[in-house]
């Protein structure tokens, strides 16, 4: 299968875009499953250790596989419509 420049630039673009969304999901921590409170726990000198909750977003590989199947689609649906009639 032969493609032409506007194939091999929108195949270029949703590599670089999966790419990126692989790099901010290392840059969140690698973590598997996303999540939205991470437990802290503090030290206390009056009540000793103490657990709780705290809001905070760490991104997870299952939206992160999401988005990058997405995104997958989405560019081979366009290469597929980019393809020449020759």
């Amino acid at each position: 299968m032969k493609i032409n420049t506007k194939q091999k630039r929108v195949l270029l673009t949703g590599l670089l875009i999966s790419i990126a969304a692989i790099i901010i999901w290392l840059s969140f921590g690698a973590e598997i499953f996303t999540k939205t409170k991470v437990l802290v726990e503090t030290k206390d000198e009056i009540f000793g250790d103490t657990k709780e909750w705290k809001d905070h977003f760490v991104l997870g590989l299952d939206y992160t596989l999401g988005f990058i199947a997405f995104v997958n689609i989405a560019f081979f649906i366009l290469v597929w419509k980019l393809k020449s009639k020759s």
